[in-house]
């Protein structure tokens, strides 16, 4: 069986996965697209084995369709390749296809199967048991941090704002970290918390803490991240303007088996740095495009303006455009792209070698 053939065997069976949080609908076709059978299972360990045990009661299995297979379906997506079936990653059905069809379990775990029995969905998921994973779980605590320590401080700064004036003084022409170490050493009196400048003690008090256990908490994350990222992919954090952050957000766009890529070009579509044509009549030109992954858009947009600034070659390269009347956002889309090539290189160097 191949997927990019789609040449299906009379004895396999095609199965769509319709997930939820707490159960899977599970829709199983013949290699002529008839309906075999459909069933319910829970979203457990348990459930996912049972939901591939009833499917190859009903034959072999070609493969299975799954929606969300980095959420609801990671599970079973998990399950599915350890057991060596075929899985892809299939898409939520377009408003246009559910106006027309309804939407029920059913109903989105049968388009699930069709997208594959029709070759419509080809994509394969994300292998999500190695260290790029690993890598992705602790950046997602550390953005987490991040956003509730912004938080805070911006807390802490309108509350100084309207503080009483004997407070607000002293913080208000403090710096952010000088004032937090200022409002974390305030004592106010609990007894006398109806008043309010001790309220406001005591608010800018918890507020100034709460921002130094963040810190140490992104501070210890951040260590532990490093180290991975060096670890897992060199080639690609010794890039020019390639820190911790820029190298881990392409890596998670990526994922860990990077031969699911047909090309670099696929990986500069789920970058959102491929452009998309823009041309009518006589005029003939290329725009942003403004989808793909945005964590890693923003990644490869935080290198190209860092080399504009610091690397004499690229800055050379932009003059030279310029000159060809590229306007400022179309020499970056032109950089990112370039990035794109260079990137996706160093990642086949580090994820793909013996």
């Amino acid at each position: 069986m191949s997927t990019t053939g789609m040449s299906w065997q009379d004895d396999e069976v095609i199965v769509g996965v319709d997930t939820h949080q707490r159960t899977h609908h599970a829709v199983a076709l013949d290699h002529t697209g008839g309906v075999i059978a459909d069933q319910e299972f829970p979203a457990s360990q348990a459930g996912d084995n049972a939901l591939l045990a009833w499917a190859q009661t009903l034959g072999r299995i070609g493969a299975i369709g799954i929606e969300s297979t980095g959420s609801y379906g990671a599970g079973l997506t998990r399950t599915a390749l350890a057991g060596g079936h075929e899985v892809i990653e299939v898409n939520r059905p377009a408003k246009a296809v559910r106006a027309r069809a309804g939407k029920s379990d059913p109903i989105d775990a049968e388009s699930a199967a069709r997208a594959v029995l029709a070759g419509t969905a080809t994509a394969r998921p994300k292998v999500s048991t190695g260290v790029v994973e690993s890598i992705r779980t602790l950046n997602l605590a550390r953005d987490g941090a991040v956003k509730s320590r912004t938080a805070a401080l911006l807390q802490l700064r309108d509350l100084v704002t309207t503080a009483p004036n004997e407070i607000r003084d002293i913080l208000l022409p403090l710096t952010a970290a000088a004032r937090v170490s200022k409002a974390a050493a305030l004592r106010p009196d609990p007894a006398r918390l109806e008043e309010p400048a001790h309220a406001v003690r005591h608010a800018l008090r918890t507020l100034a803490r709460r921002v130094q256990y963040l810190e140490e908490q992104i501070a210890d994350t951040d260590s532990a991240l490093s180290a991975l990222v060096k670890q897992t992919v060199p080639t690609l954090v010794a890039a020019r303007q390639v820190g911790t952050q820029t190298a881990a957000a392409l890596l998670i766009c990526a994922g860990q088996n990077l031969d699911r890529f047909a090309s670099e070009a696929s990986f500069a579509k789920l970058t959102g740095a491929a452009p998309l044509p823009a041309s009518s009549g006589k005029t003939h030109r290329v725009r942003l495009n403004r989808g793909g992954d945005r964590q890693a858009n923003k990644a490869l947009h935080l290198v190209a303006v860092g080399r504009l600034r610091s690397d004499p070659r690229t800055r050379e390269y932009a003059e030279r455009r310029r000159a060809q009347g590229l306007s400022t956002p179309d020499i970056l889309r032109c950089l990112k792209r370039a990035l794109v090539r260079e990137s996706f290189s160093a990642l086949k160097t580090d994820l793909l070698r013996a």
